[in-house]
């Protein structure tokens, strides 16, 4: 593991409540070795160079711990918005782990979002946690069919896995749902492959969906994606579909998005899942607001 510097490492969100209420945002490890053809964080922009290298930062624990204390407002801190926090090598260093133990103490909430099953490994964290704060736990998944994954995620676990796992988190007592984003047009976005997701997620007790039924390419991610559309699906066009239907936009919204929402949240209300995010956040974070009573004196 090569370990790299940094000076601060939980920073204040840049529109802090909007995005599942997070307020502050936590990565530990830089780059990510999934493998996901589609990831955004791959842009340049980014400036992560060698993406698929994970590198964890230096003196992590022990900035976490001086970046919480001299937070003056509690609140929910994000991780895995940039690199997966569960990737393999937290298993032997269990930086993300300790991490949410500094949560824990400190009594600030936490948001996690990942691929990875580990995450079931840190339960009796994230329960200690939940009784004083907010837990969010964000399973991505963007297609039903393993042997698709295979492809696309193909150092992720299964979506198989992360449907065991999102049961188990589910029957635990932590808000558990799924990020159903992206969903990769002429691919994932159709109605079979979102509505058995909408049905594993409700046998898996699943809280909330969250879908963007589209996707973002830009730049050297852009081309990237299009080589490995080439290698894994030779002879399908999806290349030239592509181009054709999205040029240079950055975001490519699925020709299917209008047909896909109406159905999704037709399907969801039917089985009591939530899918705005104003909900999503309202439901995880309605236990641990203080209202007060008005006394009739």
């Amino acid at each position: 593991m090569e370990y790299i510097p940094a000076k601060s490492i939980v920073v204040k969100t840049k529109a802090p409540a909007k995005w599942f209420g997070i307020d502050y945002n936590m990565n530990i490890y830089k780059g990510c070795c999934h493998g996901c053809i589609y990831c955004d964080s791959r842009s340049d922009c980014y400036r992560i160079e060698q993406f698929d290298r994970v590198r964890a930062k230096e003196n992590a624990l022990e900035i976490i711990r001086d970046d919480l204390r001299r937070k003056r407002a509690k609140g929910v801190v994000g991780t895995g918005s940039m690199s997966d926090p569960y990737n393999p090598f937290e298993r032997k260093l269990k930086l993300t782990r300790h991490a949410l133990e500094l949560c824990d103490a400190f009594d600030f909430g936490v948001a996690v979002a990942t691929k990875g099953t580990l995450l079931e490994r840190d339960a009796d964290i994230l329960k200690s946690i939940a009784e004083h704060s907010p837990v969010l736990l964000k399973i991505t998944v963007t297609t039903a069919d393993d042997d698709l994954a295979g492809k696309i995620e193909p150092g992720a676990p299964r979506p198989s896995e992360r449907f065991q796992m999102i049961k188990e988190l589910s029957a635990e007592g932590l808000y558990t749902g799924i990020l159903l984003m992206p969903v990769l047009p002429f691919i994932e976005d159709h109605q079979e492959n979102v509505g058995e997701i909408i049905r594993r997620a409700e046998d898996a007790g699943a809280r909330f969906i969250y879908p963007a039924f589209g996707m973002t390419l830009r730049g050297n991610q852009r081309d990237w994606y299009y080589q490995k559309l080439d290698l894994l699906f030779p002879g399908e066009g999806l290349t030239e579909a592509y181009r054709k239907k999205y040029g240079e936009y950055y975001e490519c919204v699925s020709p299917s998005a209008g047909k896909l929402w109406e159905y999704f949240s037709k399907e969801c209300k039917k089985r009591g899942i939530v899918y705005r995010m104003e909900d999503i956040i309202s439901q995880y974070k309605r236990p641990y607001m203080v209202s007060q009573m008005t006394l009739p004196f």
